[in-house]
């Protein structure tokens, strides 16, 4: 764990991170988003349906822009009560990953991605967040309530 990557945890807010900050969180393909922190980005961001137009499937990444951030729909599984696989989540990061290169988003703010209410180790999560982002001169800050 020892690349260009700026990786931190903090205790707070998710949505009190600074507007240069792209957002992210899990989802499932039919964007129902009615629990956990998925429920908050649907109140906060809404426009579900240009979402679901995006057809997006397990391992890959819906994004809305959102005044001048991004927020990244990370397509972990496709049934609500499903749990996702690492291997999905490390493609929908990897996907994630090049929309920032590509739109030259360098900061991201995270929760603990997959670890609510989807169950997955932390551990295991945050070795894949640095599998994928460690050779990137990127930040990412996780968000710990």
């Amino acid at each position: 764990m020892s690349g260009k990557l700026i990786f931190s945890e903090i205790s707070g807010d998710l949505f009190s991170s600074p507007p240069e900050f792209a957002l992210a969180h899990c989802v499932t393909t039919s964007m129902v988003m009615g629990a956990g922190i998925a429920r908050v980005f649907k109140s906060r961001f809404g426009r579900v349906q240009e979402l679901k137009d995006q057809n997006v499937q397990v391992g890959g990444v819906a994004v809305l822009k959102h005044e001048k951030r991004y927020i990244y729909y990370l397509v972990t599984k496709d049934k609500l009560y499903g749990k996702p696989k690492y291997e999905d989540l490390k493609s929908t990061l990897q996907e994630m990953k090049k929309h920032m290169v590509a739109n030259g988003v360098t900061k991201l703010a995270i929760p603990k991605i997959g670890c609510g209410i989807d169950g997955l180790d932390w551990d295991k999560v945050k070795q894949v967040l640095h599998d994928v982002f460690d050779d990137e001169a990127m930040e990412i800050v996780v968000y710990v309530l």
